[in-house]
């Protein structure tokens, strides 16, 4: 393994707005007169395989899944019952959640999934909107799973509990999004 390579064999890692994926092989490619080295991902939610230059790892937004002691803010925030302001038009708040789901971090995957059940509550849904809301909680409940050793659907009913706890309840999810 290169100097270079950050995760190992069987390191779990977060793949932003895909989910919980497994380092499964480390490999060298050549490439014309350089070579290059990959991970070979597979995300856990979809079995689907992805291959990232070690070299652009880092700009992709692969990161080691949250640690459990970062997990209880990111719980706390949902329990609490304060609103979270958003974009009011819909291609703003669109944009603007798209790009915290892209960034990858957990605490903004929370941050859409709280405004968008929040919305929800408020008035109905776009399709695009409600595909990002069961997007948001698969996400969110895949990466608990992992950084608490349970199943994603206890994951799954945690974040039910909480966002419950400040008097939200997530939408039943799209039949294509389900668990």
């Amino acid at each position: 393994m290169s100097p270079m390579a950050s995760f190992r064999v069987g390191d779990k890692v977060v793949y932003p707005n895909q989910g919980v994926g497994v380092i499964e092989h480390i490999s060298r490619r050549d490439l014309g007169e350089n070579g290059q080295e990959f991970y070979l991902l597979r995300i856990e939610a979809s079995n689907l395989r992805v291959m990232v230059p070690l070299t652009s790892a880092a700009n992709v937004g692969i990161r080691p899944v949250t640690g459990a002691a970062e997990i209880t803010p990111i719980l706390g925030f949902l329990q609490c019952p304060d609103r979270f302001p958003c974009a009011s038009d819909w291609k703003g708040r669109f944009r603007e959640n798209s790009d915290k789901m892209r960034g990858g971090a957990l605490a903004q995957v929370a941050e859409v999934l709280k405004s968008l059940v929040q919305l929800h509550h408020a008035k109905p849904l776009s399709f695009r909107e409600k595909k990002m809301l069961d997007r948001a909680a698969m996400l969110l409940a895949a990466e608990l799973a992992s950084a608490s050793n349970c199943s994603v659907d206890q994951a799954f009913e945690r974040v039910q509990e909480c966002l419950a706890k400040a008097s939200l309840v997530l939408p039943p999810q799209s039949p294509e999004n389900g668990r």
